[in-house]
């Protein structure tokens, strides 16, 4: 029996140069790419372990090395998937508003939405007035805003996260004194009262 290939890091791109075509693939859904360390078969059926850092998410296209200098690039597998398209780009908007409000991945297109099927999902949007088709095709949500995908711990990458998250934040409020009241002069066209 051969042995296991085990994984721990991402490769850089330069690293495989020319080699892109020839290397072996790992062909994952979304929601095993979510994981960093899970056993799985490669296409040839070489089996592998991966022990990445927590919190990584692989996407489509990534570079990996085994301890033994391997490098793997992972592809998305099709998979179940709800295809969200609208009459007006608002539409469209409003339905990706209350996705992202339920904290769903998705993945954005010129003008589509495309998320893990879902019945209450797609009923949900089915009432918000917007089509939604039933497809077999692979699946790339978005990364997290302020770097990886969603979390709710504390990670290793939360106090850099959490540095983005502040900063952005003090670039886009007004100053406030002591008890929380706005600072800086107002002219006639900026309020903080909300109609």
């Amino acid at each position: 029996m051969p042995p296991v290939l085990r994984i721990e890091k991402f490769a850089d791109r330069e690293t495989a140069g020319a080699k892109l075509r020839s290397l072996r693939k790992l062909v994952l859904p979304f929601e095993t790419r979510q994981k960093s360390r899970f056993r799985t078969a490669l296409t040839d059926g070489t089996e592998a372990a991966l022990f990445l850092p927590r919190g990584s998410v692989l996407r489509n296209g990534d570079l990996l090395q085994a301890e033994d200098g391997t490098l793997i690039e992972v592809k998305s597998a099709p998979e179940y998937v709800l295809l969200v398209t609208a009459e007006t780009p608002h539409a469209l908007m409003r339905a990706a508003y209350h996705l992202g409000n339920r904290h769903t991945p998705v993945e954005l297109g010129e003008d589509f939405l495309k998320l893990e099927a879902d019945p209450v999902l797609h009923e949900m949007l089915v009432r918000l007035g917007v089509t939604v088709r039933e497809e077999i095709s692979p699946f790339q949500p978005e990364g997290g805003a302020y770097g990886g995908g969603h979390r709710h711990g504390q990670d290793e990458t939360f106090a850099e996260d959490r540095l983005i998250a502040n900063q952005v934040f003090r670039e886009h409020r007004p100053p406030l004194d002591d008890e929380g009241r706005c600072t800086h002069s107002h002219d006639d066209s900026h309020s903080h009262e909300h109609s």
